[in-house]
């Protein structure tokens, strides 16, 4: 009985899509034009499986200079501390 009822349209102008609507959808690359794919097409850049997720505080200086690069900044943070790990001699854990 609840389906000789209309379907609840919070939208009118982007209601919710029927069968007929998933049927006659096509893949994005058969309507757009391939300078519309493109903007689409960049793909994250592969996560390194070594890493962590951490938590850190830094100088809202450092954070905006950073952030001004553009995406991918993060990583630029991450080549940083690594070069500057990279050159100093850290007592090892082991060693304490």
């Amino acid at each position: 009985m609840a389906s000789d009822l209309p379907p609840v349209v919070f939208d009118d102008d982007n209601p919710e899509w029927t069968e007929e609507d998933f049927a006659r959808a096509r893949p994005a690359a058969e309507v757009l034009p391939p300078e519309v794919l493109a903007a689409f097409a960049k793909p994250r850049p592969e996560r390194d499986p070594t890493s962590e997720n951490v938590v850190i505080r830094l100088d809202s200086i450092v954070l905006d200079k950073f952030r001004a690069t553009g995406p991918d900044w993060q990583a630029r943070i991450n080549d940083a501390l690594r070069a500057a790990a990279d050159r100093f001699d850290f007592p090892s854990k082991d060693a304490a």
